[in-house]
């Protein structure tokens, strides 16, 4: 793949109509969390049909299991929007409002996928139909104020057995839809009475639902940016779950004791999703920057004519063409049954984020004073870029993840 076919252009177009009648004028509200991004969302999904969609390609896949046949997941938890449809939904949303993808992608990627992957037949015919269609809402969480990029080893939250049930005990933060979640899929360390260090526990993985007795979900947090994806803590004190509620009802998680596998998938479906997030951000930031450049003017002439602005803009189009061919090198990869590894995800979160947070910097600067206020919007595209390098695992951990796998050949 090395360009946007004619059916992803269209979608791209009727989007961006979408954006423009309905998100743009909401922007303000949605950016000061004054409201809540999902009946925005829903509305999305309605009007290109996504919800239908997605709960048609559930119901098959479910009866197909139902019947003993092995069929493939269709990923992502976005049921019939995947591959690089799903790519331009995430792109074109991103350059306007970061935080409404973020809130879409968790719901319905990874809370769904986790529940499609691990589940049994009975947890996916209980969960994943409101799931899919964004009915409810769905927060994963695994973040503690103690783990951070230590997700796994780190881990506080525990689970002890009592008679059938489990007891739920812990706090995780950073949850993207916490506050408003009606599914939450958490992860949690099996306390068994034994001497295994807790950072050698196994993880288990549970589903709850709001309002169950002893789940108490935070007001969502005041942050740089992103103020459109509501994000908060959760509190667990004793909560009562049912084995029904244990995803897959068994302990057994085979060699992946510490649950490593089933968030690694999730983790690289993140990072390359940062990928695109990054290049929405960095095609608003060039293309409000290509427009100004040619309208605004000093000593009687565009800016533009400058060579130090051209120099910003020729920039900016070398990060779009970099971060674009990921991309394309991912979708074609998956489409192959050559998924990235992790080490090749982290690469592309890495890359692209410093990308979008460079080209959005630059676009600041090319403004002037003009882009340090809020009107221009190129102000609220720096704060948004800026969090891409921390979310789904700071660079940090990524160029760790990066070498990690070179090293091991």
């Amino acid at each position: 793949m090395f360009e946007w076919s004619e059916e992803d252009l269209m979608v791209r177009d009727a989007l961006r109509a979408f954006i423009d009648k309905e998100i743009r004028p909401h922007v303000d509200e949605l950016e000061a969390g004054q409201l809540p991004p999902y009946d925005i969302t829903r509305k999305l999904l309605q009007t290109f049909g996504v919800d239908q969609m997605a709960k048609d390609a559930l119901e098959k896949e479910l009866a197909a299991e139902a019947a003993g046949e092995k069929k493939e997941s269709s990923g992502g938890g976005g049921g019939a929007m995947g591959g690089s449809m799903f790519m331009m939904v995430n792109i074109e949303l991103a350059g306007v409002c970061l935080g409404l993808v973020a809130s879409l992608g968790v719901s319905m990627g990874l809370t769904a996928s986790t529940i499609r992957s691990r589940g049994t037949l009975a947890q996916k015919k209980r969960w994943l139909p409101e799931l899919v269609t964004m009915e409810k809402v769905g927060a994963w969480a695994i973040t503690e104020p103690d783990s951070g990029s230590d997700a796994l080893g780190g881990m506080k939250t525990t689970v002890r057995r009592d008679g059938d049930d489990y007891i739920l005990n812990g706090q995780k933060t950073f949850i993207t839809n916490g506050p408003y979640a009606d599914t939450i899929v958490v992860f949690a360390k099996l306390d068994d009475g034994s001497d295994t260090p807790i950072r050698d526990r196994k993880v288990l993985t549970f589903v709850l639902d709001k309002g169950m007795p002893g789940l108490t979900q935070g007001k969502p947090f005041k942050k740089m940016g992103m103020m459109s994806s509501p994000t908060g803590e959760l509190f667990f004190d004793n909560v009562r779950l049912g084995k029904d509620r244990l995803l897959g009802e068994t302990e057994d998680t085979g060699a992946d004791a510490r649950g490593a596998e089933g968030a690694k998938a999730g983790f690289v479906a993140e990072r390359i999703g940062i990928a695109a997030l990054s290049l929405g951000i960095i095609n608003e930031a060039q293309r409000l920057s290509v427009d100004y450049a040619k309208n605004r003017k000093l000593w009687g002439q565009p800016i533009g004519d400058f060579q130090l602005i051209q120099l910003k803009l020729a920039e900016m189009e070398i990060a779009r063409i970099n971060v674009q061919n990921m991309l394309f090198n991912a979708i074609e990869r998956a489409k192959a049954g050559k998924p990235l590894s992790l080490a090749e995800a982290s690469a592309m979160k890495l890359y692209s984020s410093r990308a979008a947070t460079d080209v959005a910097m630059e676009a600041v600067q090319l403004f002037g004073g003009n882009g340090y206020m809020a009107e221009y919007r190129v102000e609220q595209l720096a704060r948004d870029a800026k969090s891409l390098m921390i979310y789904a695992g700071s660079n940090e951990i990524q160029v760790t993840h990066v070498a990690k796998g070179l090293l091991r050949g």
